[in-house]
């Protein structure tokens, strides 16, 4: 890493906060890509668009690794992104009120010189409490910027009872995964050397 600066492609402060925790230094190039696609398969969606940011930010250096990632929330056959609108927000909380669902992190890292990257995915399950409609109400327009429009480690939020897998990846980067990449461009650059 001391020879390949990681370039975070997000301006997520979730996403922030959790890369820091593996003590590894990078910078921040937020994508701004367009994150529309024809897929609506949640794997394929995330890879895509995870590796759509990487390849977008990448384009812009000249060396380095760069970390694109996408969260979204699947229930009732429905892949739900962030809140358009608070009637969005409103609709997203009630199709997930009291119900299973999950949540799909697509992870990419780019080599910028190769042009090599590498990607994967991580699913949880998560089970959101019942609320009544008052409560709900409470919630509505609160996560405007979070996939599903809630926020599993806002402490004072209380619309998640269970989660069953990763919890970095419900809150929107799977650092399992983070680490797993790192350590592939890591042996290919030590194979390269």
């Amino acid at each position: 890493m001391k020879h390949s600066p990681l370039i975070l492609a997000s301006a997520s402060p979730q996403r922030k906060f959790l890369l820091r925790r593996l003590g590894i230094p990078f910078r921040i190039a937020p994508s701004r890509i367009s994150e529309t696609s024809r897929s609506r398969e949640p794997r394929a969606l995330v890879l895509e668009l995870a590796l759509r940011k990487a390849r977008a930010v990448a384009a812009g250096h000249e060396r380095g690794l760069v970390l694109g990632a996408d969260t979204i929330v699947f229930c009732a056959g429905e892949i739900l992104f962030k809140p358009q609108s608070q009637k969005d927000s409103a609709r997203i909380l009630n199709l997930l009120n009291g119900r299973w669902h999950r949540v799909y992190t697509g992870v990419a890292l780019v080599d910028v010189s190769s042009g090599i990257s590498w990607r994967a995915v991580a699913v949880t399950r998560v089970k959101a409490r019942k609320l009544s409609a008052a409560e709900l109400q409470s919630l509505v327009g609160k996560h405007m910027d979070k996939a599903g429009a809630y926020a599993v480690q806002d402490r004072s939020d209380p619309f998640i009872e269970r989660i069953e897998g990763d919890l970095d990846n419900v809150i929107g980067l799977p650092l399992a995964i983070v680490r797993n990449l790192l350590r592939k461009a890591a042996s290919l650059r030590t194979a390269l050397a």
